[in-house]
């Protein structure tokens, strides 16, 4: 099975699907990045481009699409809409995996709107959160309970974006532990990653 993430800068995809993501690579499962930008207004690009192809190095991750757009910058949607058409008909993908609609971050809406048009004939298509998310109510979730070590592992790659002082007193790792606490009560397990399907075909 090939699945395709979409994110809007480096960690976005990691902070929402790293734990589902790390069972699929045990599964052996081809999963590709698509990064629109290396998250300039965030951090030195350089730096966070790093992190990010170490964090996809510990996933497994078969191959990185960098958008070539600039942090809080992303230009009309036909552009973005037409890059991720070509990476989508490169890998192919049985399912594909957005930052959700409604976000504080610009990045993040224009993306997703755009992936909506993007992945029209791909028959998976889910959204997950972000800690930037509003309005978030996912409708299927993951167990990660066995991989949530991991996971906060996975986000320490990020120490430029971790070491940041967060009005919650939480970094990263730490928030991480907190929403799937949250999204495990409703997921009826201990630790749950929670998505919203844009699109679910089931094969019965």
């Amino acid at each position: 099975m090939n699945i395709l993430a979409l994110g809007a800068h480096p960690d976005d995809i990691e902070y929402g699907c790293g734990g589902t993501f790390l069972k699929f690579a045990r599964q052996g499962v081809n999963i590709y990045f698509m990064v629109l930008t290396k998250g300039e207004f965030g951090g030195d690009p350089g730096v966070r481009q790093k992190e990010q192809e170490e964090a996809m190095k510990l996933l497994g991750v078969k191959k990185i699409y960098w958008g070539g757009c600039v942090d809080t910058e992303l230009p009309n949607e036909r552009i973005i809409i037409t890059k991720i058409d070509e990476v989508i008909e490169e890998v192919k993908p049985d399912e594909v995996y957005v930052n959700y609609l409604e976000d504080i971050h610009q990045d993040h809406r224009a993306l997703a709107e755009c992936a909506l048009a993007a992945t029209r004939y791909v028959k998976r298509v889910f959204f997950y959160e972000d800690y930037t998310s509003i309005n978030f109510e996912p409708d299927i979730f993951v167990d990660i309970e066995n991989v949530l070590d991991e996971k906060q592992k996975l986000i320490q790659v990020y120490a430029s974006q971790v070491a940041k002082s967060y009005p919650t007193k939480l970094d990263m790792a730490e928030s991480i532990r907190a929403i799937a606490n949250f999204r495990g009560f409703q997921g009826k397990v201990k630790y749950a990653e929670g998505f919203k399907s844009f699109r679910f075909l089931r094969d019965v």
